[in-house]
């Protein structure tokens, strides 16, 4: 790909329903784990000591995972079926980050993974469902 062509891609992106809906729920997800989730949910079931079977633990992943796809979506598709691939490309990506993470001197974390799977999951799934339309129109 040219510098030219990078260049006509940039000037012909459009924001349309179809992104706006997804920067939605990135952005919602993003907003969740920052307001919500870290602050109230995470220290209140460490300090209950509640056995809320790692949710707590991987929220940081699954949101995270969630906010990535979704804006990932928003920048780069136009259409639902590559919306789909992204799901695909961000859970991959967001795996591969986590299974890193000894390079960056932290131990790999197993939950977080599969927090990652069952977010990716969930993310193609609600993509698939609520925008059922598009894909009929593309």
């Amino acid at each position: 790909m040219t510098f030219k062509e990078v260049k006509n891609k940039i000037k012909e992106w459009r924001f349309t329903k179809y992104k706006g809906i997804n920067l939605l729920f990135g952005i919602t997800a993003l907003l969740l784990y920052e307001f919500f989730a870290r602050p109230v949910y995470r220290p209140w079931v460490y300090k209950n000591k509640i056995n809320d079977f790692h949710i707590a633990d991987t929220l940081g992943n699954t949101l995270g995972a969630a906010t990535t796809i979704f804006i990932l979506i928003f920048i780069f598709a136009n259409e639902a079926k590559k919306g789909q691939y992204l799901i695909i490309l961000g859970t991959i990506s967001v795996i591969v980050f986590e299974i890193c993470h000894p390079l960056l001197g932290k131990p790999i974390d197993i939950w977080d993974i599969i927090a990652s799977i069952v977010t990716g999951l969930i993310c193609y799934c609600l993509h698939k469902i609520i925008f059922k339309r598009f894909s009929q129109n593309t």
